[in-house]
């Protein structure tokens, strides 16, 4: 495989998650919370997994830890 022939790995949405609708992981808990304290916002305790990865992404480009 050449240098500019990169291999993508697309994440799959998460409406197409089959645990998506489960409560989230401890580490998704945990990992929002400190995201959330950091954007000084507030978020619920019982989202769902695919709920909380979405919250994630969204603050993690408000605080600029996506990158």
């Amino acid at each position: 495989m050449s240098n500019d022939t990169q291999v993508q790995n697309p994440e799959k949405d998460t409406s197409d998650w089959v645990t998506g609708d489960e409560p989230m992981t401890g580490p998704q808990h945990s990992y929002l919370q400190t995201l959330a304290q950091e954007a000084k916002q507030e978020v619920p305790d019982d989202l769902t997994k695919a709920e909380a990865s979405e919250a994630i992404e969204r603050l993690q480009q408000e605080t600029g830890r996506g990158k």
